[in-house]
């Protein structure tokens, strides 16, 4: 990766960042109009939540689930020098946080909501705040930033490691968060609802 990459001159490079800008801001509004939270009910804001079937989880600044946007930075970051090789790192952010946004206002639809409460170990899920579910699309963008600094080697054994790291804590990760909701296993169900 060249500096003239990361930070290619001129206004297409502006452009294309103010659009990601204006992604993250339109994922803002849609949740807005879904009508959730703007914060947490509990009516202030954490740094971390550290409880996973918490009334907090999904509400405050970061959670456990943070590494797994971390890791769609990483994943969204090889998706765009795959296909959008030639063009700008910006507008490979562009095509990440249109990915990211995309999804956060999915799982925040009465749909996904009700399939993670019977497919997954999240029981009591009830959507994002929109502070959490921006601040995922944030941490989304933070990986795919390292990503593009980072050797791929180190890329991905900081992706092995968080998803080692929160399978063993809150026995959850990307990976399994993807497998529960697409096909669950009634062993992964009964292994997660043993967490403490």
């Amino acid at each position: 990766m060249t500096t003239a990459e990361l930070s290619p001159p001129g206004s297409a490079s502006k452009r294309w960042l103010l659009g990601a800008l204006a992604l993250l801001l339109l994922q803002i509004a849609i949740l807005h109009v879904m009508g959730r939270i703007p914060i947490c009910e509990c009516g202030y804001v954490k740094l971390w939540e550290g409880g996973v079937n918490t009334s907090g989880n999904s509400q405050h600044l970061s959670d456990w689930y943070t590494p797994s946007h971390i890791i769609h930075g990483f994943l969204f970051y090889g998706l765009g020098w795959l296909i959008l090789r030639r063009a700008p790192l910006t507008a490979r952010l562009s095509l990440a946080v249109l990915i990211e946004a995309a999804w956060e206002i999915a799982e925040n639809s009465p749909m996904v909501i009700d399939r993670y409460r019977t497919a997954t170990m999240a029981l009591g899920y009830s959507g994002d705040s929109i502070l959490n579910s921006a601040m995922d699309t944030v941490f989304m963008i933070l990986g795919f930033f390292a990503a593009a600094r980072l050797p791929v080697w180190l890329t991905v054994a900081i992706a092995i490691f968080f998803e080692l790291l929160t399978a063993y804590i809150i026995r959850d990760n990307l990976t399994l968060n993807v497998l529960m909701l697409v096909w669950p296993v009634d062993a992964i169900r009964e292994w997660q609802a043993a967490l403490p």
